[in-house]
């Protein structure tokens, strides 16, 4: 069982599982994705790629063959380029921008102009079975790795305004939202302690209200 504790300061919580620190913002805030308002902005908007991990590389190199015939002619020619990833001005590992563009390469547009990525249509449709880099899964989520632990955080960006309204009316928090690609990164038993812990926060909160 993963070690659980929430450690109290003065104006916040943070929750601590295992090798992993989660800001209680994962908990109070709400999210859900409203593609029809924001046409898939994250995947245009931003001055650099997606954040990469080490060992998704060899995922990227394996499968794109399988997309390239579903990609923008110019998103080919910027890989052509400049590589299947890159190293973005921090030195991080991310995928490589069109050029003259801000969009991601493996970006791809549906009937309604919604921008996709191709390795995630690729999914769906069967044809492999990595689903996507997962800082895109974990979006708004971003994970800050130390020495000695993750520091799990909300990331707040004004083109998901929409989808923070979204989830507020539908009153999703994070977490929830984020089930699938948290249990994907972390495993089914670190995703339990996290509800709990949620659980025991929302007590917390409300005892201090009365």
């Amino acid at each position: 069982m993963q070690r659980r504790v929430i450690i109290n300061h003065k104006e916040h919580h943070v929750i601590s599982i295992g090798n992993t620190v989660v800001s209680e913002e994962i908990l109070e805030e709400h999210f859900v994705c409203d593609l029809q308002k924001c046409k898939g902005a994250c995947c245009i908007e931003g001055d650099s790629g997606a954040p990469l991990e080490e060992s998704e590389k060899a995922e990227i190199e394996k499968y794109y063959p399988i997309v390239k015939h579903l990609l923008q002619p110019e998103g080919i020619e910027s890989i052509e380029a400049q590589g299947l990833y890159v190293k973005d001005n921090d030195g991080d590992l991310v995928t490589p921008l069109i050029h003259g563009n801000r969009e991601c390469a493996y970006t791809i547009f549906d009937e309604n102009n919604i921008a996709k990525c191709a390795f995630e249509k690729a999914n769906n449709d069967g044809l492999i079975p990595w689903r996507k880099p997962i800082s895109c899964h974990l979006y708004p989520v971003r994970i800050t790795k130390f020495k000695a632990y993750d520091a799990i955080n909300y990331d707040r960006w004004d083109i998901c305004s929409a989808a923070c309204k979204l989830g507020k009316s539908l009153k999703v928090p994070v977490y929830k939202f984020l089930k699938d690609s948290l249990t994907r990164k972390y495993g089914s038993e670190w995703y339990n302690e996290l509800e709990i812990a949620a659980q025991l926060w929302k007590e917390e909160v409300q005892s201090r209200k009365k």
